[in-house]
């Protein structure tokens, strides 16, 4: 079950779900659209090593705007900052982002119940494409919890991307132990 609009503003009130900056216009019947922040990151080196910390160059992104490029892996950040406290937040893409050939994630969607922060976009292209920063990239849906929660995103002492700043964050898979 997904929450609609109407039930959004109900947990907004109990502060159980948080948006900042809000705006009504962007609430549809069953989802919140959010935007690009202003930063966008590469990674330093073309090959990665999944044991290593792999190190991102942050940049701008400028008022005319910014051509992303196919074969580029870029980490973007959204505009909002979210919390959510009883529900699990799930980000998606628009559709008028994917008719530009815009992914704005390869496989980081879901949220967990305590997740606070900006959430990193992990976006690749079809084609060349220019962005602006501001401009709709995605929209969150959230989803009810069945049962108790033992222990939430923001309070377990391992949680890798808990308070997201307003700027991508690279890849924490080094922190793991294999």
């Amino acid at each position: 079950m997904i929450l609609s609009d109407l039930r959004i503003l109900e947990e907004m009130e109990k502060g159980t779900i948080l948006i900042k900056p809000y705006d009504r216009d962007c609430l549809g019947s069953n989802s919140y659209d959010v935007h690009l922040g202003a930063w966008l990151a590469t990674y330093k080196n073309h090959q990665l090593d999944a044991k290593q910390h792999n190190e991102i160059a942050y940049f701008e992104i400028p008022d005319e705007g910014f051509v992303l490029y196919p074969h580029i892996f870029y980490l973007g950040v959204t505009l909002e900052y979210t919390e959510a406290h009883a529900h699990v937040p799930f980000l998606e893409g628009k559709s008028s982002t994917g008719r530009l050939g815009i992914d704005i994630h390869a496989t980081a969607g879901k949220g967990d119940v305590g997740f606070c922060g900006h959430w990193t976009l992990e976006i690749s292209v079809k084609q060349p494409v220019k962005i602006y920063k501001g401009m709709p990239i995605g929209q969150l849906i959230y989803f009810p919890v069945e049962g108790e929660i033992e222990v939430k995103y923001n309070q377990k002492q391992n949680a890798k991307y808990s308070s997201q700043p307003d700027r991508p964050i690279e890849s924490m898979m080094w922190k793991n132990k294999f």
